[in-house]
């Protein structure tokens, strides 16, 4: 698979899983209709799913530029961690924009979102890659043949 295939596959696979999941979480946690609850894990998903592709693709590139190659526990914890760090930093203003509630109440009721998205940002790509392959990014660059 191309790589940008594989990066619009794996961002549309990661976010309707995730709006399947959060979406009425939200509507019971935040004591919301569920359509509003569900508009805005839409919303937050749209965000997500152009962030998730950017990302990515900044990430791939950095990572076809180690010397060590494939995705360690650590590589792919720092991946989670960078991705979802961004994404709280565009998050909290829409859910305190949609809950009409503070910023700063808006970022205590994302921890909670962010902790499901901690564990799913590390469990996700590594599901993804297991069904799909690993990325040319990820893989051994290959052996020059000698010449003889």
């Amino acid at each position: 698979m191309n790589p940008t295939s594989r990066r619009i596959l794996q961002a549309v696979l990661y976010e309707a899983i995730a709006v399947g999941a959060v979406g009425p979480a939200m509507s019971y946690l935040f004591s919301e209709p569920v359509g509003s609850s569900v508009g805005l894990a839409v919303c937050m998903s749209t965000v997500a799913l152009c962030w998730n592709y950017l990302f990515n693709g900044w990430f791939e590139k950095w990572e076809a530029r180690q010397a060590v190659r494939g995705r360690s526990l650590l590589r792919r914890l720092a991946h989670g961690l960078c991705f979802e760090g961004g994404l709280l930093i565009m998050l909290v203003p829409i859910m305190a924009w949609w809950l009409d509630t503070t910023m700063l109440a808006a970022f205590m009721a994302d921890l909670g979102i962010l902790a499901f998205f901690l564990v799913y940002a590390l469990v996700f790509p590594w599901a993804f890659d297991r069904i799909f392959g690993l990325p040319q990014s990820a893989l051994a660059a290959p052996v020059p043949e000698a010449k003889a």
